[in-house]
């Protein structure tokens, strides 16, 4: 049976390092595009080199850049990846199994993490991102950092998951939680929060319990552990920010 014919939208930005992993997993899609905002290292050889289309527009943020991304595919349905993302050969075959008579606007799959050295156990219960869907039935939400597709109508299930390899040590998480807690103090700010302290006091811990027991991390071992950790330490710093931006404002 044939399928809908699949156009592969990446954004990228320095990803030199993990574009070509990314790139070659989709091979089986008819379009590969890359939407570039300044890349310095060797992204655009690497996304020319897997035949990607090439565009470059400065970064206008997260969901109008994905957005922006999406609207130059050529075909109706779209898979969006970052670039530290890829897919392995299961979700690939699922992915077109799914795109063979597509009764919703889109498909959540579930996302496999890399824990620093190594990748999550198979037990842990993975996130479900909304990745494949129909471009004429998206838009993307106003987060200022977690921007995420929004469909209009009915969401299926894909089971197998493709798999990020977005965070291999401790440093990048680190690194990467103490830029994305900066990027969220706006947005929490404009929706006054209330009982910052009590949050700042008692999430962290809820978050821990949560990753670690809940949704099953202690599965993979010690990196699992350090995960949850640091998932608690990200929960702290967006009420601690949001905390100190209160206090700098009334002492002006």
């Amino acid at each position: 049976m044939t399928r809908e014919p699949l156009s592969v939208v990446v954004t990228t930005y320095n990803n030199a390092a993990t574009l070509a992993r990314c790139l070659a997993s989709v091979d089986f899609a008819e379009e590969r595009l890359v939407l570039d905002s300044g890349s310095t290292d060797g992204t655009e050889a690497i996304a020319r080199e897997h035949g990607a289309q090439w565009h470059v527009e400065p970064f206008k943020g997260y969901g109008p850049q994905k957005q922006s991304a999406v609207a130059k595919a050529t075909h109706r349905w779209v898979l969006l990846l970052d670039a530290d993302e890829c897919v392995p050969p299961d979700c690939r075959v699922a992915i077109e199994r799914a795109l063979q008579q597509p009764a919703v606007a889109g498909f959540r799959i579930p996302r496999r993490e890399q824990v620093f050295w190594r990748l999550a156990h198979p037990g842990v219960r993975h996130a479900r991102m909304l990745r494949l869907f129909d471009r004429g039935r998206v838009r993307f939400s106003s987060d200022a950092v977690h921007a995420a597709p929004l469909v209009d109508g009915p969401e299926g299930r894909i089971e197998e998951a493709f798999v990020h390899h977005g965070e291999p040590d401790i440093r990048t998480k680190v690194q990467k939680i103490n830029a994305y807690s900066s990027g969220m103090v706006a947005d929490k700010a404009a929706q006054g929060y209330a009982f910052v302290r009590t949050r700042m006091l008692l999430q962290p811990p809820l978050q821990f319990l949560r990753s670690y027991l809940v949704n099953r991390k202690f599965l993979s071992g010690w990196a699992g552990f350090i995960g949850s950790v640091t998932e608690a330490y990200y929960v702290f710093l967006k009420y601690a920010k949001l905390y100190e931006s209160r206090q700098r404002r009334r002492d002006e």
